[in-house]
């Protein structure tokens, strides 16, 4: 599905090449962001890719403060 992003890593001790730049790698300590394209897929489904959770940006919450009541 073109537009979807998937938010993987390499699986662990592998180091997998970014499709748009191959000397680039994609490695087991830190998950990204890549396209749904079919290589990324593929490296999904051979088990070169793992899916990562993906990162929620902290959202501030605002509570009334108990004092103030």
């Amino acid at each position: 599905p073109m537009g979807v992003d998937l938010y993987v890593k390499a699986a662990p001790g592998l180091r997998v090449p970014r499709e748009d730049a191959p000397r680039r790698y994609i490695t087991d300590d830190q998950p990204v962001s890549v396209p749904a394209t079919a290589y990324y897929l593929r490296r999904l489904h051979s088990g070169e890719l793992v899916s990562a959770p993906q990162r929620v940006a902290h959202l501030a919450v605002v509570t009334p403060d108990a004092e103030e009541a």
